[in-house]
């Protein structure tokens, strides 16, 4: 009878395994740590079509309510006669989820405005910074209007766009592009 002799791997052939494994996992790497900064840069957009989308929502809610009676804002405390849409075009618009402040028929530019319109997180009615911040939002209001931020990455200031409220009546809000350089 004769018997073979069972051979494991060699010293050379494991050495040149790990160094494959090695070249493949830092090839691999830096693009699962892309990928959360791709996510964020996703959550972003995903926020800044969310606040266009409010705000020309709330634009033609704002206008088919001005000067008009509006219904009862659930859970808003305004009760059965709201505050209406004056003709300038400032007050508070009732919708499904509670009140939304308007500027020149437009969101205005806090969270009362064009945050809580834009539904960016679950909350219902006015989002609180801290309801924003689990949700790794920030909203900061500045010289150039309200900037949205999405929070987590290098620099949140630099992951972020701007929504500014018309400057007169007549005129569009305008909503800057996307600075993804801090995500």
């Amino acid at each position: 009878m004769r018997r073979q002799l069972e051979r494991g791997f060699t010293m050379v052939e494991l050495i040149v395994v790990i160094i494959i494994l090695g070249i493949l996992a830092a090839v691999a790497l830096p693009r699962f740590t892309n990928m959360q900064r791709d996510a964020r840069v996703s959550k972003l957009n995903a926020a800044r079509g969310a606040v266009q989308a409010a705000s020309a929502l709330i634009h033609g809610a704002a206008m088919a309510r001005q000067n008009q009676v509006q219904p009862a804002c659930p859970g808003a405390g305004f009760g059965p006669n709201p505050p209406a849409i004056n003709a300038a075009g400032n007050g508070n618009l009732c919708t499904e989820n509670g009140r939304v402040q308007v500027a020149l028929l437009y969101p205005a530019a806090n969270l009362a405005g064009i945050v809580a319109s834009a539904g960016i997180i679950a909350a219902a009615g006015t989002p609180t910074a801290a309801q924003l911040a689990v949700e790794n939002y920030a909203a900061v209001a500045g010289a150039g209007g309200l900037a949205v931020q999405v929070t987590g990455g290098p620099n949140a200031a630099q992951c972020s766009f701007t929504y500014a409220a018309p400057a007169a009546l007549g005129q569009a809000p305008t909503i800057g592009a996307l600075n993804v350089a801090g995500c």
